[in-house]
């Protein structure tokens, strides 16, 4: 009999490519849902499946433990970010998660200057204004020479370097795992604290992993000791800023600009209290949703998936 698979990765059913054939190929009984999914509808569903390749569904401990207790046997997460999957529970009941690690570091990076670039170039507000007739050229601002805090420097972080370093900027870093020769390669320097960065920088990139450590890393304090007018670009996760925090900071004057690729909620609100803020700019969590990147990620998930059976 067929393994049942439940698939909720939206970028992985949207993008045509090689990890379709690659699913198809094991002739796998599949079942896809539009994710993300809340811990409700997993509950619902999780005790009829095998296995699962997920996106960021809510997989908690009751979710993991109803699977585990029918026939689950592998949680295959499309993606690396593993923070919406209850880990400990996985264990406890023995059910193997596995991601996709080192796959998006470029395609993230490369969303970091797309956010970076629009927002101090204007180019989303000039050509909003362009295609309604009006030709009124705004005043941008330069990449080159700005000190750039990184915070976390792993797989993203590492070409978030490079790419900020290509374009001149001086380039400072955060992460409790310092690489010195990574450092040197490409003349940037760690700093000792959050402070000291959040002190230094005119634009800050998160790039850190979530964890009770990181949550709410960019808060009221933080923001107090950044320079007035700092940008703020995170690609990693909604829950490292608190969101009053961010809005606080703007209506001081203390963030000049807030770039975002990850919501705390998503799809996001239709109140959401980002929307219809110059100061702001998100995108719809497509950071890493590339047609290469996509296949890439797919083909591991899958993968993933194909070598837990074979155990």
């Amino acid at each position: 009999m067929a393994h049942k698979i439940l698939l909720t990765s939206t970028s992985f059913q949207d993008t045509p490519g090689g990890h379709h054939i690659l699913l198809a190929s094991q002739k796998y009984d599949i079942t896809t849902l539009r994710g993300p999914l809340s811990e409700l509808v997993m509950l619902e569903v999780i005790d009829q499946y095998d296995g699962i390749i997920c996106g960021d569904d809510e997989i908690t401990r009751a979710v993991i433990k109803k699977g585990a207790d029918k026939q689950l046997k592998i949680i295959s997460k499309y993606g690396s970010g593993l923070d919406k999957i209850d880990l400990e529970a996985a264990r406890e009941f023995k059910i193997p998660v596995t991601s996709c690690p080192a796959v998006n570091q470029t395609t993230v990076a490369e969303h970091v200057f797309a956010l970076l670039l629009s927002f101090v170039k204007n180019i989303v507000e000039e050509n909003n204004l362009i295609q309604d007739q009006q030709w009124k050229r705004l005043i941008g601002r330069d990449l080159y020479g700005k000190i750039f805090g990184i915070i976390g420097t792993g797989n993203v972080g590492k070409e978030v370097v490079k790419r900020a370093c290509a374009f001149g900027m001086h380039v400072i870093a955060l992460d409790k795992y310092p690489d010195s020769e990574f450092a040197k390669n490409n003349n940037f320097k760690y700093v000792d604290s959050l402070e000291e960065l959040l002190r230094l920088s005119d634009i800050i990139s998160l790039n850190v992993n979530l964890d009770k450590l990181t949550r709410n890393l960019i808060d009221d304090k933080a923001v107090d000791l950044m320079k007035d007018q700092v940008i703020i670009v995170n690609t990693a996760r909604a829950q490292l800023v608190n969101q009053k925090a961010i809005l606080a900071g703007i209506e001081s004057g203390k963030i000049g600009g807030y770039l975002t690729d990850v919501l705390e909620n998503e799809p996001m609100e239709k109140n959401h209290p980002f929307l219809n803020n110059k100061k702001i700019m998100i995108t719809p969590h497509i950071g890493s949703r590339t047609y290469e990147n996509v296949v890439k990620q797919g083909s591991m998930a899958v993968e993933n998936l194909i070598n837990s059976f074979k155990k």
